[in-house]
């Protein structure tokens, strides 16, 4: 039986890579992609999604623009991705900015009843702004599943924050508030997990091979400048992997809340970690590891083909 989800993204190579495998994977039925301001701006950000739905023959698959700024402050763009979001291949196709994200997810959430995953790789914005117009609706989301956090980690925009709830932080709290299933792939169990060129290289189909390889080429060198790492790190393409193999996911199960006030700690997910915590009960699933190598397998297999 297929999982229905909702992809909501900000394109971004990452972004890409995750929308490829969950497009490739039989087990998911994307009913739609909402687009948010985040690694870039909208405008590209869905120009992105587009291209990416089109180069795999899923153009079938709908595309809703959303919010283009934070909820209250100034979008901070990623630096890593470069100037179009996809640095490499920097699309040219028409962005078609719909400006219906919101009432597309609560439409689609409407006509599924507790069937809908809100699969968020991005900032939580369209997400938050939805919660905000329906509540109602929302709460018969299945659950939500987010790239975002650093727990016991280092955060990669701030010292403590991963950068989705650092660029609205006022969502990710609305959103983290609200009593719905909610899973965070945080920084903790993405930073270990890096594709190289030569993981690439075994992508069998040459048009996909190419052009993930330009993708790469370009994140790998930013991302090395920018924190060090040598590799390409696979932040939201192992947040679709988590649907598809939970069993190579290690998690636990804790209260979450986001820092919305700090001057230094913007965008904090904190969890508490006394002996004795103060009574509120876990908010959220959070993955603390994932192997590696399955999900390099995983990936592979599944854009290797077709």
């Amino acid at each position: 039986m297929t999982q229905k989800i909702i992809i909501d993204t900000d394109p971004g190579q990452d972004d890409a890579m995750a929308l490829m495998l969950a497009c490739k994977s039989a087990e998911l039925d994307v009913l739609a992609v909402t687009t948010v301001c985040g690694n870039s701006t909208l405008e590209n950000t869905t120009r992105n999604a587009r291209f990416i739905l089109n180069f795999i023959g899923k153009k079938d698959i709908p595309v809703y623009s959303g919010a283009e700024k934070p909820l209250q402050r100034e979008l901070i763009q990623a630096v890593v991705h470069g100037k179009s979001g996809l640095e490499g291949i920097d699309p040219t196709n028409e962005a078609v900015l719909t400006g219906d994200a919101v009432e597309r997810i609560l439409h689609l959430v409407k006509s599924h009843p507790n069937e809908v995953t809100l699969v968020t790789l991005g900032p939580f914005t369209n997400i938050a702004l939805a919660i905000q117009k329906d509540p109602e609706v929302m709460m018969l989301v299945k659950e939500i599943v987010s790239m975002g956090g650093a727990i016991n980690v280092a955060g990669n925009k701030n010292r403590v924050a991963e950068f989705n709830i650092f660029v609205d932080p006022e969502a990710a709290n609305i959103v983290m508030r609200f009593p719905v299933k909610k899973t965070l792939v945080p920084l903790d169990a993405c930073n270990h997990v890096l594709m190289q060129p030569q993981d690439i290289d075994r992508i069998k189909n040459s048009r996909l091979r190419n052009l993930l390889g330009k993708m790469m080429t370009s994140y790998i060198a930013k991302l090395e400048k920018d924190t060090g790492d040598k590799g390409a790190l696979m932040y939201d393409p192992l947040t679709i992997f988590y649907l598809l193999q939970p069993a190579s996911c290690w998690t636990v199960e804790k209260n979450v809340q986001v820092e919305t006030k700090g001057e230094i700690t913007r965008g904090m997910t904190v969890v508490d970690k006394r002996n004795v915590p103060d009574g509120l009960e876990p908010n959220a699933t959070i993955v603390t590891h994932i192997e590696s190598q399955d999900f390099i397998d995983c990936f592979i297999g599944r854009l290797g083909t077709a």
